[in-house]
This record gives C-alpha cells, structure tokens and sequence, in this order.
C-alpha cells in the first residue's frame, strides 16, 4: 500500500535544465549511495552517501556511518530497509553542507524497474524529492523479463560503450535500459528511472559518470563503506 501510494508521485520527465542539455551544462554535483553489511551481522550496516563534482568526479564530500538496520531483506521490499537511513544522510548533509546537496542521485539499485514501478532509486526520490537514477548490475526479472538465451544475446550485441538496448516488459512497457558501460567490461548496467528524470538522461548521465564499469558515484560510495567497515 506504501508503495502504491508513493508511486503516484515518481515523475518520469526531465524536471531541471541541466538535463535538458547535450553536455549537461549546470550540472556541478552528482551524488551516490550504498549500504554495505557486515557478513553474519543482519543487524547492522555502514550507510555511504558521496558527492562527486562533475564533469570532473572528484569526491567533495563523503558520509559513512554504522546504521541499525531494523526491517528483514524481503525481495521488492529492499527499500523500507534501506531507504530511512539514506534519507537522514541526505538530510544531514542539507543541514550541514546544503551547498554541496546533489542535483541527482545515483542509487545501487532499481526504479521503475520493479515488481510493482517503485524501486529503492523511486524511494529515495520521491521521500528527497531529488532527481535520481537506478543502476543495478543485474536483471531483476520481472514483468516477463527474464535472463534467457535472447537476453545474453542481445547483451553480446553491446560491442562499444554507450550500447544499449531497451528492456520492454510483456505489458509493452519499456522499465529500463540495459547499458555497456566500459570498453573493459561486456558485464552491462541495467539503468531505470527513480524521479525526476526521462530514461534517455538516465542513460546519458550514467554512461558520463563511468571511467569503469560501475559509475563513479557509486563506486566510490561502496569503496567508502567497505573501507570503513574495515576500519
């Protein structure tokens, strides 16, 4: 019902003008975030969120913490574990440093691309209302999505970066794109709109945030995490 309710809110559309833009002029911070666990530990996370400056993606601000994680995982549910505590670092960081808030978020994860239209990057937009983007790293298989043999065909297909091709559900609905991201990499990104922003600038935005294959924003907000769980 939760996310039934909140979904009527996504917007699918470019809604700044930097997006509007071929080089994505006025774009100046991109966010990511990312929770990593402790193994054998479900009780506990370190939440990251990063800011990067773009074009340049140099990290100008970065947030990890220890979180208490009080809802279980339950497959298409993954945002009511994470979401809450992203949306405090995103809080924090407008209280604290509001002239480095993003002006999109990267997120681990889908959007639209989901059981019922509302991934953990919906969730997070919606609740911040900030523009954001889902990049998963594999199909979640739904709406008659599935990793078949056409599926890896067409994923071969993806010889040079910036490749793509849609991914039309058997509603006839397109939910995401799947994207090679990196010359080095023919493992692709699966990318769907979270809010606020079209799928084609999705597409463009991650594919300029990547200097491999995982984009930078989330890259460095894993590297983060983990390096400070090490800790």
């Amino acid at each position: 019902r939760e996310q039934a309710r909140l979904r009527d809110s996504v917007l699918e559309e470019d809604t700044e003008e930097w997006q509007k833009d071929p080089d994505f002029m006025g774009l100046e911070r991109v966010g990511g975030v990312d929770l990593s666990y402790i193994k054998g530990d479900d009780s506990r996370a370190c939440a990251s969120l990063v800011v990067l400056s773009y074009p340049a993606l140099e990290v100008l601000y970065q947030d990890c913490r220890m979180v208490p994680v009080t809802a279980p995982y339950v497959a298409g549910f993954l945002a009511f574990r994470e979401v809450p505590v992203l949306v405090e670092a995103v809080q924090r960081l407008q209280q604290e440093e509001p002239q480095l808030q993003p002006q999109v978020l990267l997120v681990d994860g889908n959007g639209l691309l989901h059981p019922r239209g509302f991934g953990t990057a919906c969730h997070l937009g919606v609740l911040t209302d900030l523009p954001c983007i889902g990049v998963a790293k594999n199909l979640l298989q739904v709406d008659g999505l599935v990793r078949d043999e056409l599926h890896r065909e067409q994923v071969r297909s993806l010889q040079r970066p910036g490749d793509t091709f849609p991914l039309t559900g058997t509603s006839g609905k397109v939910l995401g794109m799947v994207l090679r991201s990196h010359s080095k990499s023919s493992r692709p990104l699966y990318v769907s709109v979270g809010h606020r922003v079209s799928l084609g600038t999705a597409v463009r935005l991650v594919r300029a945030c990547c200097r491999f294959r995982i984009p930078e924003p989330i890259r460095q907000a894993d590297i983060r995490s983990r390096e400070y769980l090490r800790k």
